[in-house]
């Protein structure tokens, strides 16, 4: 790897200059991960994959589609553009493993594998993202999948089924760019509208989901959901979409304010989400809660597994816990190689 130059995101530079900075891709040799894969019922090289929050075009796809990753979600798309949200994006905080009960968090010096995510899933404008997903899929390996995250926009006036409309649209002109698989992003604790918490809302992530369903046909189908403990909230999220859909990918991170050095909170007071290191043990706790209820249902659904994975040894634990497969974002920003490192892991 020496000879090797890799790039990652850089924290110090706003969102758009890094979406125009993607890195070339590099010639690595990776791996084969014993086994057999799938992802929802497709057949795959490995359980590795990327959730949306690193791959902001179709170049930085590429870049890690050759650094041992066989999943790659693109980054949140809407119906419009959206601009991203000021600088600070990624601001690290203490590493303690999270629970979930926590109201605040402190900031860290240095970055110990935990930051406060602060995006608001901005997107380019349609016509831009539609080329460049068909674009990205047209240079991808066939076994390799291409994902895309979509997101309704609330707009002023909006009904609930406006906003179902709205995820339908973007999800359907995804499927016509060459999307292999839908991701909807239920769960943004940056955005403080509907958009961002419909994974607590059951009757309005049913509506969406089926909507959904509705434009796509029956491309492969996953939401994406936030922080949720509790058994039985959990049990009623699955029965109200599991018609509609054919996974989950959990956890889109932990909610909490932040406080900096000198004790004020950051982001005028609102939540951030806490990514990386310190949600993995939640993380895996509700994969296996929710692999639970899905056996207890009989549910044909599957699991993809986010949070705090740097280590084979995490990877197999989140496959243990009843994930089918598994997501990075943390992890690759701050190391491009880790999915390189992981599968020399995982081949023994």
């Amino acid at each position: 790897m020496s000879n090797h130059i890799f790039q990652r995101y850089d924290i110090r530079k706003d969102y758009s200059w890094n979406y125009q900075h993607a890195p070339d891709p590099v010639d690595c040799s990776v791996s084969e991960v014993p086994g057999r894969w799938q992802f929802l019922e497709k057949p795959i090289a490995s359980p590795l994959g990327i959730s949306a929050g690193p791959l902001l075009n179709g170049k930085w796809i590429l870049y890690y589609s050759k650094l041992g990753f066989d999943i790659l979600t693109y980054k949140t798309v809407r119906s419009i553009e959206r601009e991203c949200y000021r600088l600070p994006n990624l601001t690290p905080v203490r590493n303690n493993q999270l629970t979930g009960d926590e109201q605040e968090v402190p900031v860290s010096p240095e970055m110990k594998g935990s930051w406060a995510v602060s995006f608001g899933m901005p997107s380019q404008a349609p016509d831009v993202w539609r080329k460049d997903i068909e674009w990205t899929r047209n240079n991808l390996r066939s076994d390799q999948l291409l994902s895309v995250s979509v997101v309704g926009t609330v707009q002023p006036g909006w009904s609930l089924s406006d906003l179902a409309e709205d995820y339908a649209r973007c999800a359907a002109w995804a499927v016509e760019s060459g999307a292999d698989c839908i991701e909807t992003n239920f769960s943004c604790p940056n955005v403080v509208t509907q958009d961002g918490q419909l994974y607590q809302q059951c009757e309005s992530a049913s509506l969406v989901a089926q909507a959904v369903r509705q434009a796509i046909g029956t491309t492969p189908y996953v939401i994406k959901i936030g922080h949720q403990p509790d058994r039985a909230a959990s049990a009623e999220l699955l029965k109200s979409v599991a018609p509609f859909i054919n996974g989950l990918a959990m956890t889109n991170s932990i909610a909490a304010r932040v406080k900096d050095s000198s004790g004020q909170l950051m982001f005028d007071g609102q939540q951030r989400g806490i990514c990386g290191d310190g949600i993995r043990s939640a993380s895996i706790d509700q994969v296996r809660l929710f692999s639970q209820l899905i056996e207890e249902y009989k549910f044909n659904l599957k699991i993809v597994g986010v949070g705090g994975i740097h280590s084979a040894s995490h990877v197999k634990e989140y496959l243990n816990a009843g994930a089918e497969s598994v997501q990075l974002a943390t992890a690759v920003m701050l190391n491009p190689e880790i999915g390189i490192q992981i599968r020399n892991g995982l081949t023994v």
